[in-house]
């Protein structure tokens, strides 16, 4: 009987240790609706990006990794639009989830030419938004700061664009 005592009090303390001592859980997936968890991350030139300051813009944000193929499909689409709508508002951001960081993404850059800023994405990072199930993720976030859509594998590329056409005229509320 103290056996099993103590092992319902050692399962009942287990969240709370790994609360203390272990990795952080992942938070469910931001809906749309939602505000976009803040982050602020270096991209490969220094600077500094953070996701709020780009309130008032609709943001196309990337969860990528070099690895992954279905990003090396979207990026250039996400370049293309990128050119397309940036004087209408849109940016796009980057966030790598390459375990190696800027050793495996510096070179990809280099190569793929890049017109939008990318940063190196963290376990706390992924986690705020649903422990990113599977790569390529895409966001997009209205002028308000809110997910608009969340988009778990690749996108289909005309949808998506119509999407952001259609939240390019939106006005952000005050």
């Amino acid at each position: 009987m103290l056996l099993r005592t103590l092992a319902v009090a050692l399962v009942a303390m287990c969240p709370l240790l790994a609360s203390q001592t272990g990795p952080q859980l992942a938070q469910p997936a931001p809906q749309p609706g939602q505000s976009a968890p803040d982050f602020t991350l270096t991209d490969s030139t220094g600077s500094s990006i953070k996701l709020s300051a780009y309130k008032g813009k609709v943001v196309l944000l990337d969860f990528w990794a070099t690895w992954c193929g279905g990003c090396k499909v979207e990026i250039p689409w996400y370049v293309e639009f990128q050119n397309k709508y940036r004087s209408d508002g849109l940016t796009a951001i980057g966030v790598s989830m390459d375990d190696d960081g800027w050793k495996s993404v510096k070179p990809f850059l280099e190569e793929h030419k890049l017109n939008y800023p990318v940063v190196i994405g963290n376990q706390d990072l992924a986690n705020r938004y649903g422990g990113l199930p599977s790569l390529p993720m895409t966001l997009l976030i209205d002028r308000n700061g809110k997910i608009a859509e969340s988009h778990a594998g690749m996108v289909d590329k005309d949808a998506f664009e119509n999407k952001i056409k259609a939240l390019l005229h939106e006005r952000p509320t005050t």
